[in-house]
């Protein structure tokens, strides 16, 4: 069996991960903890979608972004970075979706 996961950021939400069933054992947003990753990643992971959050003007969130380019590059360099961590820790029985449009 096959697990199918999404990576995208979203605001207000604390994992970069979204199963592709909303009925999936690990949760809809996936639950960091409830997968079979090393804690380090599982904390990398929340770091990232907590550092997203601060890309959003949230006093009006249509406005662009308060991030520099070079914030943004780095995020960007970061986010792939655990994505190609998580890929390989979670292994053949995994395909995870790069959605994020970084």
């Amino acid at each position: 069996m096959i697990h199918y996961l999404r990576f995208f950021f979203e605001a207000g939400v604390d994992t970069p991960l979204w199963p592709e069933d909303m009925d999936s054992p690990y949760g809809y947003p996936c639950e960091l903890e409830r997968l079979p990753i090393v804690p380090a990643l599982r904390t990398e992971l929340a770091r990232l979608s907590e550092w997203y959050q601060s890309s959003i003007d949230w006093d009006y969130p249509p406005n662009p972004s308060p991030w520099s380019d070079e914030e943004h590059q780095l995020f960007k360099q970061q986010a792939h970075a655990a994505l190609r961590a998580l890929r390989r820790e979670l292994g053949a029985g995994w395909t995870v979706r790069d959605e994020s449009l970084l």
